[in-house]
């Protein structure tokens, strides 16, 4: 008889699969915490981004009209990313960790918001998530994902970098527009003379050397340093905001917050509430069907693209990829990455995604969704740390976006740029987006240029009818001006 007894499998490893994947709870829950600290800094960069922006009515998310709610929109953040990390765990059960995308966030900030009132905005999140789920469940998406070629998803991915690294630079005062000569120039009057951005600057070389030496939550490290700097200047330096009401302008001031110590560090700001400031159907009375769809296929474009490559990318570190090329529970993934957008748009916190920085997690060895259920538990423990996002100037987390940008960028060694029948729409796609402060914009001209350099061609066979669609849409959208005029709207 033998007497060797076969190890116990726990409930837990079953479900996640922990021991058929090679890992260990230990395992998973380092790479959990790495997950985390490597993407927390979502918390304090996504209010940032959207709470400090008034929409098209004059009003900061939750109706303030005068001070922005970015402590409330930090626990939203905190809130949606914890909760849907843990049912990318659960159901998804892999590596995955959710939260605001990047790059989204600023596109309904800039791109849809100035158009409309944030209710309506997240309305159009809501929606794209619901439709999103809808492809998923019906197959569509693989057909959707399949029509547009890849490097034209590359040149999405690449403009929507270069436009947020604009962002980044505009908003913290390293760039700057003038009212006469050159649309931009840098810093005041083309000199970095002023403490604000010399913190941004500082900030940006330390992230720049942090991300060099991969080192493990360079950007949240980057942030927190930058901000403890932030704070000692302005109590030493006494720079004050750019902007003060009844009072002159301050060009060498603070471009967005103060950075001051706050009077406490826990607090609990209830982000429940922030689930009524979304309006599903109220963009269609702001702007025109034929706008507000082209919106949010815009959105559902850009996030569809994201969650793509990153489950590609990630899963294959993570060794899940099987050799035909398919991941397991591809369909329960992508569902719940469809429903971060919908529950992003529903919290007002902007549409929710599969961020790249779980890579950081199965770097430590994570495997399953166990380490994704940890991610999102101390998520949810960061909501109780929203007041410290008051302290956070846009000088110390505008370095993020910069370098976020860059990463972004790097994928454009992967258009050829000899083959003129796509690398023209792709650079069109690049360049248009942060030169006309439009994401929308650039894949519209990518998309035009692509199935009209193909029909010049004789090669219009090989644009898939889907192309053909969103082209034609996308010429109307470029003509709704002379439209309304010759129509009298």
């Amino acid at each position: 008889m033998n007497d060797v007894k076969t190890p116990k499998i726990s409930g837990i490893d079953r479900f996640f699969f922990i021991s058929d994947r090679g890992s260990s709870v230990g395992r998973e829950v380092r790479g959990g915490f790495a997950t985390f600290f490597t993407m927390a800094y979502i918390v304090v960069l996504n209010p940032l981004i959207i709470a400090t922006a008034k929409d098209a009515e004059g009003q900061f998310i939750g109706d303030g009209t005068t001070v922005p709610n970015t402590a409330l929109v930090a626990a939203g953040t905190a809130l949606v990313a914890g909760l849907l990390s843990i049912l990318m765990g659960v159901i998804g059960r892999v590596p995955f960790a959710m939260a605001a995308g990047l790059g989204l966030n600023a596109f309904v900030t800039y791109g849809i918001a100035s158009q409309m009132s944030w209710e309506s905005a997240m309305g159009l999140v809501f929606l794209e998530g619901v439709i999103i789920a809808l492809l998923v469940l019906t197959g569509f998406r693989t057909a959707v994902f399949n029509a547009i070629p890849p490097q034209l998803k590359t040149a999405i991915s690449v403009g929507i970098g270069l436009f947020i690294a604009l962002i980044g630079f505009v908003d913290a005062g390293f760039v700057r527009r003038v009212a006469a000569g050159p649309p931009l120039e840098l810093g005041i009057a083309g000199s970095l003379t002023s403490w604000p951005i010399l913190v941004f600057v500082v900030g940006l070389l330390l992230i720049v050397l942090l991300v060099a030496r991969q080192t493990k939550g360079a950007i949240l490290i980057g942030i927190i340093a930058t901000t403890v700097l932030a704070v000692i200047v302005e109590a030493v330096a006494k720079v004050g905001a750019s902007v003060t009401p009844g009072q002159p302008p301050n060009p060498s001031g603070w471009q967005l917050v103060v950075p001051r110590l706050p009077e406490q560090i826990f607090g609990f700001n209830n982000p429940l509430v922030l689930f009524r400031e979304f309006d599903p159907l109220g963009a269609f009375g702001s702007v025109s069907v034929i706008l507000a769809l082209l919106l949010i296929f815009t959105l559902l474009i850009t996030d569809f693209f994201d969650t793509m490559g990153t489950i590609v990318g990630v899963g294959g570190q993570a060794g899940l990829i099987k050799e035909d090329g398919t991941l397991p529970r591809t369909r329960e993934i992508l569902l719940v990455d469809s429903i971060g957008a919908a529950a992003g748009g529903a919290g007002s916190v902007s549409s929710n995604t599969t961020y790249i920085e779980s890579a950081a997690g199965v770097g430590e060895g994570a495997r399953t969704g166990l380490a994704s259920v940890v991610t999102g538990v101390l998520f949810l423990l960061a909501i109780f740390l929203s007041p410290l996002v008051a302290v956070v100037p846009y000088e110390a987390a505008a370095p993020a976006l910069v370098v976020v940008g860059f990463l972004m960028t790097t994928a454009i060694r992967e258009i050829d740029f000899t083959d003129y029948e796509i690398s023209i729409p792709a650079f069109l796609t690049i360049v248009l987006m942060p030169f006309t402060y439009s994401i929308a914009t650039g894949i519209g001209a990518g998309f035009v240029t692509f199935v009209l350099i193909k029909l010049v061609k004789g090669k219009a066979r090989e644009v898939h009818p889907l192309m053909w669609t969103v082209a034609a849409l996308f010429v109307v959208y470029f003509a709704l001006g002379p439209i309304k005029v010759l129509f009298g709207l």
